[in-house]
């Protein structure tokens, strides 16, 4: 029996099925582009999440320091967050504009603002939008007439650095140098100074000093010898109109800190003091024996006197190599303004009970003082 052929296909029908094959293999892509396209959005999104979280965190939680970071008037918000990603305060400046405007953060302040990369971006605005407090964590004073030593003691008692760090630091020479560099006039005579202990010594100021968390030991002497070319830089001319160099002139300040109490003393005590450099006569003075000895005595021995030293200015005559503590302006005052010069004093005692001094122009007339006061 003969087979039975089947029906042939038609053209339109053959263009129909290839159709359909196309259709369903472009449906199949097309999910498959669509699947891609979901997890790429996904993991992007993810991704994206998880990179604005951590550009909204701290810097660096670990570093409790402080940076000066200074905001221009006018800036903008966008300009801020430039400013502190540039500082390392912010970890993205775009993320940060955005955030800021999101929260409608405004009112940001213009000036000097210390900033930690520890902080959080809350505690970044409130800086701004207050006017950058700066927590004072410690306070040194240093009084009129202390000695470098005296003022190591105070740092150490009062801040987290030690005195033998800061007498280290007195004895860095690049870092005296670098200070010189900066207030030349104020140090130079100084630094060409010979036998000279300390090189600050005269120079640290009388004054209350703030000490902040990122304060360096570097920058807490350098604000004292700031303070001092600040206070001194007026009288530079007048002390060089006297024919003295800053060092003479802060040498003799010491030693009428200490000699003198009153104002009025002081000035005559200068008076003594200039009568006696005109003659090359010693300056005489306990406070440089004592200094010269490192120690502070209520009398000194005639062993005392002798020692070997360029300080002990009963030995060597003129102003020794420099300054015996950090002297007030008051004293550098007398030195310009000596009173009574002309009435030829060369010698003075102080009564240990009441505090009068007594002058005389002569040795004899001095011994006599002394022995009428029983000193």
């Amino acid at each position: 029996m003969a087979s039975k052929k089947s029906d042939p296909i038609s053209v339109d029908q053959e263009k129909q099925f290839e159709q359909e094959l196309e259709t369903k293999a472009a449906h199949k892509l097309t999910k498959w582009i669509l699947s891609i396209i979901g997890v790429l959005v996904v993991v992007v999104g993810i991704f994206g999440t998880l990179y604005v979280h951590d550009a909204l965190q701290p810097f660096n939680t670990s570093d409790k320091s402080e940076l000066k970071v200074k905001i221009p008037i006018g800036s903008t918000n966008k300009d801020i967050a430039v400013i502190l990603e540039k500082n390392k305060i912010i970890k993205n400046a775009t993320i940060f504009n955005y955030w800021t405007k999101t929260k409608s953060l405004t009112d940001f302040r213009a000036g000097d603002f210390y900033l930690s990369p520890s902080m959080s971006l809350d505690e970044v605005v409130h800086q701004l939008q207050t006017g950058g407090t700066r927590t004072v964590v410690a306070r040194v004073l240093v009084r009129e007439g202390v000695t470098v030593e005296e003022v190591g003691d105070a740092i150490a008692k009062n801040t987290k650095f030690k005195k033998d760090d800061f007498l280290k630091l007195m004895k860095n020479d690049t870092f005296i140098k670098s200070l010189a560099k900066k207030y030349p006039k104020l140090l130079d005579s100084s630094l060409k100074s010979k036998s000279v202990r300390y090189n600050l010594e005269g120079y640290l100021f009388p004054a209350k000093y703030d000490v902040y968390k990122s304060t360096t030991l570097k920058e807490l002497v350098t604000q004292m010898v700031q303070k001092a070319n600040e206070v001194y830089t007026p009288y530079f001319a007048k002390i060089k109109a006297k024919d003295l160099t800053v060092q003479e002139a802060l040498t003799l300040s010491s030693l009428i800190e200490r000699e003198g109490v009153t104002k009025a003393d002081r000035a005559k005590i200068s008076g003594v003091f200039f009568n006696r450099l005109a003659i090359d006569m010693p300056l005489q003075s306990d406070i440089a024996v004592m200094y010269a000895l490192n120690t502070h005595k209520k009398s000194l021995s005639l062993e005392d006197i002798k020692v070997k030293s360029p300080y002990n200015l009963y030995v060597h005559a003129g102003f020794g190599p420099g300054p015996f503590n950090n002297p007030s302006l008051e004293s550098l005052n007398a030195v310009l303004n000596p009173v009574d010069q002309d009435q030829g004093y060369l010698y003075f005692v102080a009564n240990l009970d009441t505090g009068k001094v007594y002058y005389s122009t002569t040795y004899d007339e001095h011994l006599n003082t002394n022995a009428d006061l029983g000193q």
